[in-house]
């Protein structure tokens, strides 16, 4: 029961809009606690000062305190005054009212505060489920499945989509999972939450091929979801006779609340997590391919810059980037904050952590892909990933910026950004053939 209640979807329409009824027949009921011009005057200068409060809040927090790392959307504007200016009017009820109007106003402070969580949370898109937006995991745990140490016979000469054939015992879909037992720490020590495996159907065959393997990161806050992104590869997969990547979602983060830059900081050994404890932890556990080409790093927003920065340091090990919205670099969001308490002051320390510094270092790059999305009504990051694409460009990577139309940098973003960058990737992991070159119209 506990977990059916933390898996459900909180952003349907019809959950939000129980909600929104609920909210408003209580406000009207708070409001007719009398029938007085007098009581109506003073209800709606409540309304107006409550409002003025959580407008006041949400301005201090964002401008003040930096407490979301930047602007936040409209929603947070117009949902938090509106919640504030209920909760006033609920708590002005206290007063001169009977005992079961009281009980009523208590718990409508519950229900209008909860309303407001819940829509300003749909509008971000991100959290789907209670468990989610709890930072709760419900998936059930997952067993890799690891390369076989004396296959039953070798994998043809070529691409895998030319060779492959789909065999009889195929699932339909690919499964999602938590890694059970988790990936060790044992170089890092970083505090980690358990990452998350996708498999798709090819991989959970009879004498599987080797797959391209994807090492992806969400946002901050949040969490090593692997929800989207399996959800991208399941329809990529159906159309390409259950070939797909193998997918790791790990833990940038340890807590939602943190922002260790995808460095060894004093947050936490990042890097050193991933590429010592992840990386050969997946070689060692998971059926993928060696050769770098097949390896992809790859993030949204906060992860996106993680995925730039680990493609650019390393190419000996990820020969792909897919940077969904990614931020410019580390602590992009608070440079003078980020330069002070990370990086001691120093900001020639700072500058050589920035991934088009370090492209730049580590040019040239001969067998890279980078592709960068972002949404085309995202300014605030559209900026810094075009800076970095023409960074990663001038180095010699083979670069995509893909724009997702319409999309901010909510949840449109990420799903339109995993759509369109594996549409690109797809060829190149040797999962489907090399789109057909233009042909020039003759004159």
């Amino acid at each position: 029961m506990w977990d059916s209640l933390l898996e459900m979807r909180i952003v349907d329409d019809a959950f939000l809009f129980t909600w929104y009824i609920v909210s408003g027949v209580l406000v009207l009921y708070l409001l007719a606690k009398q029938w007085s011009i007098r009581w109506f005057l003073v209800a709606f200068l409540v309304l107006f000062v409550g409002a003025l409060i959580g407008g006041a809040v949400v301005w201090v927090a964002v401008n003040v305190l930096n407490a979301f790392g930047g602007p936040v959307i409209d929603e947070v504007w117009l949902w938090t005054p509106a919640a504030f200016a209920a909760i006033g009017l609920a708590i002005f009820n206290l007063w001169g009212s009977r005992w079961w109007r009281k009980i009523i106003a208590v718990l409508a402070v519950g229900v209008f505060a909860l309303t407001a969580v819940f829509a300003i949370n749909a509008a971000y898109g991100i959290n789907r489920t209670l468990g989610a937006l709890l930072h709760i995991s419900t998936a059930d745990p997952i067993t890799p499945v690891p390369p076989p140490t004396d296959p039953a016979t070798p994998a043809p000469e070529g691409p895998l989509y030319s060779w492959w054939q789909a065999p009889e015992d195929l699932p339909a879909t690919g499964v999602l999972g938590e890694v059970e037992g988790g990936i060790p720490n044992d170089v890092s020590g970083f505090p980690a939450r358990p990452a998350q495996l996708y498999l798709p159907p090819a991989a959970l065959v009879e004498n599987a091929p080797r797959l391209p393997l994807v090492i992806f990161m969400m946002g901050q806050p949040g969490d090593p979801d692997g929800s989207f992104i399996a959800e991208t590869l399941e329809e990529y997969q159906a159309d390409h006779a259950g070939l797909a990547p193998i997918a790791l979602i790990v833990d940038q983060l340890s807590d939602p609340s943190l922002d260790p830059l995808c460095l060894d900081t004093e947050m936490g050994n990042v890097e050193t997590y991933v590429m010592q404890d992840v990386v050969p932890w997946a070689r060692a556990n998971l059926n993928v391919q060696a050769e770098p080409r097949f390896w992809t790093v790859g993030g949204y927003s906060n992860g996106g810059q993680c995925a730039t920065s680990f493609g650019a340091k390393y190419p000996e090990v990820f020969g792909n980037i897919l940077s969904i919205s990614g931020e410019e670099f580390p602590g992009a969001d608070d440079t003078s904050s980020t330069l002070v308490n990370v990086f001691g002051g120093n900001q020639a320390a700072y500058d050589a952590a920035k991934p088009a510094n370090i492209m730049a270092e580590k040019a040239p790059y001969p067998d890279s892909w980078a592709v960068f999305t972002v949404g085309s009504e995202d300014g605030r990051y559209a900026e810094g990933v075009e800076r970095n694409a023409a960074a990663a460009e001038q180095a010699g990577m083979q670069v995509s910026v893909l724009i997702v139309d319409g999309a901010g940098h909510l949840v449109d973003a990420l799903v339109g950004g995993l759509h369109e960058g594996f549409g690109v990737l797809y060829p190149r992991l040797e999962l489907a053939p090399p789109p057909e070159p233009e042909v020039e119209p003759a004159e």
